[in-house]
């Protein structure tokens, strides 16, 4: 299949599936990256999927992009713009319609894969429309509440699990904003496989391998 046109710029990597609807990755990549960042894990990923790197909508200068603004107030505490968030967080959805229908992939297995703010937003999507993902797997990130939509509390939530994972010495996003995901989780009875590694704000190779065997598990 050839490249198809979405809302948002992206990476593509065919299923190597001959038949039938296959299932699809969708990375969200950090704050000031690309699509080509999370990309990078593809050629390690299992071949049937079809995977999509979505690039966020919001250029930086001198490069890069965001899912949303970060300010950083005189104390030099930083908080997120949750109006553009909710905004990516439609894009998003929007999205990934875009990729089942364009794709052609199989929209009762569809992977959300974040990290840092892709995980933030990632998470959003989910809570958000958990009719449209199936798993998510969100590296150094948390879940923001204030981009939810409202009443989700009440949605069904029977499809979705998650696998988490955060360093330990992250100097980027503190590791107990992480650490609450789990018990969010639970409450709201949604799987979650939590873990921890000894790195700053990135992905250990243990990291990929053991989220790479989780989606083995539950895809």
């Amino acid at each position: 299949m050839e490249k198809q046109s979405l809302s948002l710029a992206h990476n593509f990597r065919p299923s190597n599936l001959s038949e039938g609807k296959p299932p699809a990755i969708i990375m969200l990549h950090g704050f000031g990256s690309d699509e080509n960042d999370l990309f990078s894990f593809s050629s390690e990923l299992p071949s049937e999927y079809t995977i999509i790197s979505l690039r966020a909508p919001l250029r930086m200068d001198p490069f890069g992009n965001a899912w949303y603004s970060i300010y950083f107030d005189a104390n030099e505490d930083k908080f997120s713009d949750d109006e553009q968030a909710i905004a990516s967080r439609e894009l998003v959805s929007k999205c990934i319609d875009e990729i089942v229908e364009k794709y052609k992939v199989n929209q009762e297995r569809i992977t959300l894969l974040g990290f840092s703010q892709g995980t933030i937003l990632s998470f959003a999507v989910a809570l958000s429309y958990p009719e449209k993902v199936t798993n998510v797997i969100g590296l150094s990130g948390y879940v923001n509440e204030g981009i939810l939509k409202e009443g989700y509390k009440n949605y069904d939530f029977s499809k979705l699990k998650i696998y988490s994972s955060h360093g330990s010495v992250d100097q980027v996003i503190p590791v107990e904003w992480a650490r609450k995901s789990k018990p969010f989780f639970d409450t709201l009875n949604i799987p979650c496989e939590y873990s921890e590694f000894p790195v700053g704000h990135g992905v250990a190779p243990q990291n990929f391998y053991e989220f790479k065997e989780w989606l083995t598990n539950n895809d």
